[in-house]
């Protein structure tokens, strides 16, 4: 998405930032080449903050506003020859930790 994003807006060397306005979602640049790591991340959050653990939040959704917290909401990424400049493995990772729900992500480029 994010990749199709840049190349419509014909910028070819800026910034790309990428935001989700919610409260228990997120998104990382990680790993993208093995899809253990992720089950590896998601499994340690949920190990660090349990669903069930003893929280004061009225909705059951504590362990979810945390996890949001600690992963970030926005992230921003280069944009060379009108593409994301990313390393070699990584890649760009949605995370919802309430869901799934209908979600948004925001996303703008600036040339420079």
């Amino acid at each position: 998405m994010v990749r199709n994003f840049i190349a419509s807006s014909g910028v070819k060397d800026g910034v790309c930032y990428i935001h989700v306005p919610h409260t228990t979602a997120g998104v990382i640049i990680n790993e993208g080449a093995d899809p253990g790591l992720l089950q590896d991340i998601a499994g340690r959050l949920a190990e660090l903050v349990p669903h069930d653990g003893d929280y004061r939040h009225i909705e059951d959704n504590a362990d979810s506003h945390i996890k949001a917290a600690l992963v970030g909401c926005s992230t921003t990424v280069f944009i060379s020859d009108g593409a994301p400049l990313l390393g070699r493995w990584q890649s760009i990772f949605f995370c919802e930790f309430d869901g799934p729900r209908e979600r948004q992500v925001w996303l703008r480029v600036s040339e420079g």
